[in-house]
């Protein structure tokens, strides 16, 4: 059985108009890296993808294309002329393989005078399954017709010009014909591969930063500050959405973790600024996992490696800490070595971890342990902070720790309702080889290539020396601007 096509993934990328593409078609495979000269477009077809992304995760157009610097504006073809009545827009599209088979999805935007869609297009299995269009511009809606076959051969009715329709079918379509759940399997196909998207940007300036703690007002502490702002404020949003207004509690998040801002401290973040976070967790959890991941550091690395840690790295006074309800007196988790954890049963903390344990006591116990510091265990030269590595390194470990976890360890909206085995990560790094020498990059290639053949991920990434991939089974190199 080909596990690529039961499990959904996009299999070719559509840039019919698209900043500096017009007529571009590249074929998506399990592990695809985009080479070529400095404005070839190998970021651009990136972000197209992460708009198409976004959309399926039912995002409003506004904020999937606002990610794009310059925004909407930026994203419309060079040269590209308006219309007699001022309109300029941008055309994308994805091809999803799966348990359907081949479906199509096209996507037509418009930026200007006003951020809409247009134009929206899904077939599969010889069929139209859906189409919209934009009959009245006065209305924020598009007219909606989708594949029935039953006694009408479609159904007509209006969606929202901001949204992806594809991904609005399953609370509008009964289910009721063969056609239509034809169209509810297609477009949950479509809507599962763009979901399963891992944007992945290691920052070694924000790392490091988050790490020991970056002086008020510099860069890195605004850049940390602004992201945690802006994951607040969606959880918040979410929040009140879902529950009129009352915290949100998460029973089932992976890893039994519990209230959404302490399940997103243990996934890990597309600049991975909460690293140490992430590996006090992964360590305890699966230790099998972190083991592959302290020997694929060892050979990027130019001094020993011995293993990974995350240990505390900040003592207050017990006084201090139960007043902030993180001390002994509050009953909060304190790390300890040889306490016992492991989420999925490997029986404790294992390579390189420490596991948590609840201790309670009054004021006036030990001093406790706020926030975790990762470490290199360097042998019998010490402990090492990460954040001393090279950015080289630092770079490496995290994209490395990307492929080896999955969509329950990375700050990602995978469909819950899918079992995770007929779901594929794919895993997108624009500057993929940024920062790493040529044996770096090599290493975290090789990795790449012995993970992608299991089926469960994927990589997609942008790179400026393709030849490091050479002699690599199973890696495709797209030459743009040639």
């Amino acid at each position: 059985m080909n596990t690529y096509s039961v499990r959904p993934a996009v299999t070719e990328l559509r840039l019919s108009a698209f900043k500096i593409h017009r007529g571009v078609t590249l074929p998506i495979g399990p592990l695809t890296l985009l080479a070529g000269e400095s404005g070839s477009g190998k970021s651009s077809a990136l972000q197209a993808y992460e708009i198409l992304s976004r959309l399926g995760s039912g995002e409003p157009l506004a904020h999937a294309v606002g990610k794009v610097a310059g925004g909407p504006e930026a994203c419309i073809p060079a040269g590209a002329r308006p219309d007699e009545q001022g309109r300029r827009g941008f055309r994308i599209g994805c091809t999803v393989d799966g348990p359907v088979g081949l479906v199509h999805l096209d996507l037509a935007v418009q930026a200007e005078p006003e951020l809409r869609i247009v134009g929206e297009r899904l077939t599969g299995c010889g069929e139209t399954l859906l189409t919209t269009a934009l009959t009245d511009p006065a209305r924020r809606a598009v007219q909606a017709a989708w594949h029935t076959a039953g006694a009408t051969p479609v159904t007509r009715a209006p969606l929202p010009d901001d949204r992806l329709a594809t991904s609005l079918l399953p609370l509008r379509v009964a289910g009721k014909t063969a056609g239509q759940r034809l169209v509810l399997a297609a477009a949950e196909q479509v809507v599962v591969a763009l979901r399963s998207v891992f944007a992945c940007d290691p920052r070694p300036e924000v790392m490091r930063a988050a790490g020991r703690g970056a002086a008020p007002g510099s860069e890195a502490s605004e850049t940390a500050k602004a992201s945690k702002s802006a994951r607040t404020a969606k959880a918040a949003k979410a929040a009140g959405v879902a529950t009129g207004g009352r915290s949100a509690v998460r029973p089932g998040a992976a890893g039994g973790w519990g209230r959404d801002e302490e399940a997103d401290e243990g996934r890990l973040r597309s600049s991975c600024e909460n690293l140490p976070a992430v590996l006090e967790r992964t360590s305890r959890e699966c230790t099998r996992r972190h083991a592959l991941l302290v020997a694929a550091v060892r050979d990027a690395c130019a001094g020993p490696v011995d293993g990974l840690h995350a240990v505390p790295c900040e003592v207050k006074p017990a006084e201090e800490a139960v007043a902030a309800g993180v001390g002994p007196g509050a009953g909060a988790e304190r790390a300890e070595p040889g306490a016992t954890a492991g989420a999925w049963g490997d029986g404790g903390a294992g390579q390189g971890g420490m596991a948590t344990r609840t201790v309670r006591g009054a004021v006036g116990a030990p001093p406790a342990a706020v926030g975790m510091q990762a470490v290199v265990d360097r042998g019998a030269l010490g402990m090492m902070p990460v954040e001393q590595l090279g950015d080289g390194e630092l770079r490496f470990l995290a994209l490395a720790l990307v492929l080896l976890t999955g969509p329950g360890v990375l700050e990602m909206d995978p469909a819950g309702e899918i079992p995770s085995a007929c779901q594929q990560l794919t895993v997108m790094a624009d500057g993929l080889d940024r920062c790493l020498d040529r044996r770096q990059a090599r290493e975290l290639l090789s990795l790449a290539v012995r993970m992608t053949e299991r089926g469960h991920v994927r990589l997609l990434g942008a790179v400026r020396d393709p030849s490091v991939a050479e002699g690599l089974p199973g890696v495709q190199v797209l030459h743009l601007g040639v």
